[in-house]
């Protein structure tokens, strides 16, 4: 394949592409991985670091410390958002921008060059990026999933040792969320409310289909597509990954008892694909007599509205959920606040061609330039980037590195210490403690790479 001709963005100096055939990855000991350092809180300012250099600086020992200097990811950067606009576009006026076509808005915000980059190198790191000016082209992130067919997005949610979390089960949380990630309200079709195109959808909705709209009555309109293969393709992803990683559970979280046929639906075709595909690996929770068989993956599933009693009051009952776009978005941040907050979230987002792993959290422009946010979800964004290129003992040490800094905070808290090693968002939540008694996002990084390397005290 021919290497991509870029206008202004600088190749490593060495590395080699990742190959990718039949969704399996070829990976060479110095593969060129894309990142995009973000805005706000993701950026470096004026020289004072953001988390994505917490975060590199942090990915970098693990793979040094697990491969002694055998492996090396070589970083291309790539830009998006804020810095896309300030390179690609610096003289353009918001109300320039505003002014522009959706697709020439997608210019300024998300160049051809990052896409290009992304789709020759097949893996990427992202920190949170800004929502663009202008309206027409409403989100960077939604635009790469589509672009890339990025179906799966893949949240864990695990409760870290010594966090001070504000839910009393909050230590039997140990979830991985599957989202689907480009259809449901997510497919971005909808229509303003008097737009010619809204009237004319509305007019069609009530004389052609019987819609129940009220007359004279101004509407904004947006559609939910679900598709079968969409959903069977969630699915089964969420049904692969809890075989292979030992999980019981796969729950299939739906509102289908009110939208029966896009969300019901979702929930008939995952009991079909499950006896369809994994009949000797699965067995539907209905029919059940007894205890599991060895081996075997139990399939069921909850309205979501139960959902999120279900995960406050009985976090131990789930282990893989499998939902729709929306129900996706919102159970994850749900979970992430359990065990303390977004900062502590990773998330993937996994097509058959690439991958971009990326914070889930936002931008938090209140922190930009501060060396002050929680550099965790990118972390740990970045081990399950480990994981995805094969290199499971660098992601290991990571994991590992940042759940041992949280503990050893836990310790020191009862000592009355001060600083703890963790940043604010942390810190606060120790009883006797506020905001100011925490590090640095860097001074966080420094020790949890003094763990991955051996040399914490």
């Amino acid at each position: 394949m021919a290497e991509p001709v870029f206008d202004k963005l600088k190749l490593p100096e060495s590395g080699s592409v990742i190959n990718v055939a039949d969704g399996k990855l070829a990976v060479p000991n110095e593969p060129i991985v894309v990142l995009i350092e973000g805005d706000g809180i993701g950026r470096t300012i004026n020289g004072v670091p953001g988390i994505t250099d917490a975060a590199i600086r942090t990915l970098n020992a693990a793979v040094e410390a697990a491969y002694n200097g055998e492996k090396k990811i070589r970083w291309f950067k790539a830009h998006a958002g804020d810095s896309s606009r300030e390179v690609y576009h610096p003289n353009l006026s918001d109300d320039d921008i505003k002014a522009m076509s959706p697709e020439d808005q997608r210019q300024v915000y998300l160049p051809d060059d990052t896409l290009k980059a992304i789709g020759h190198f097949s893996v990427a790191l992202k920190g949170p990026l800004t929502t663009p000016v202008g309206g027409g082209f409403r989100s960077i992130n939604v635009a790469l999933r589509q672009f890339f067919d990025l179906h799966t997005c893949i949240r864990p949610v695990k409760y870290f040792d010594g966090v001070s979390a504000p839910n009393r089960n909050a230590d039997k949380v140990d979830m991985v969320v599957f989202r689907e990630n480009i259809e449901d309200v997510y497919a971005g079709i909808e229509f303003e409310a008097g737009s010619e195109e809204g009237k004319r959808l509305q007019e069609f909705l009530v004389k052609e289909l019987g819609g129940k709209l009220r007359p004279g009555w101004n509407y904004g309109i947006g559609l939910k597509p679900m598709s079968e293969q969409g959903s069977k393709r969630l699915i089964r992803k969420a049904i692969e990954y809890a075989l292979e990683n030992g999980y019981k559970k796969v729950t299939l979280m739906h509102k289908g008892n009110i939208m029966k046929f896009t969300e019901g639906a979702f929930m008939k075709w995952g009991y079909e694909l499950a006896k369809k595909e994994f009949p000797e690996k699965t067995v539907a929770e209905s029919e059940l007599e007894g205890d599991v068989p060895e081996g075997k993956v139990v399939i069921n599933d909850r309205v979501a509205d139960s959902m999120f009693q279900q995960i406050q009051t009985r976090p131990g009952d789930y282990d893989v959920i499998a939902c729709p776009n929306l129900n996706g978005d919102y159970i994850s941040d749900a979970l992430a606040a359990l065990v303390g907050g977004l900062g502590l979230a990773p998330g993937a987002n996994i097509g058959d061609k690439c991958a971009i792993f990326e914070a889930t959290h936002g931008t938090a422009p209140k922190y930009a330039g501060q060396d002050k946010a929680n550099p965790s979800s990118l972390m740990l964004s970045g081990a399950m980037m480990l994981e995805h290129l094969g290199w499971k003992k660098a992601g290991d040490l990571v994991k590992n590195g940042i759940s041992s800094t949280i503990s050893k905070a836990a310790r020191l808290s009862k000592e009355g210490a001060k600083p703890l090693p963790v940043t604010y968002d942390l810190v606060r939540q120790f009883d006797g403690y506020t905001q100011n008694d925490g590090m640095k996002s860097s001074e966080f990084a420094d020790a949890i790479i003094r763990y991955i390397r051996g040399d914490a005290k």
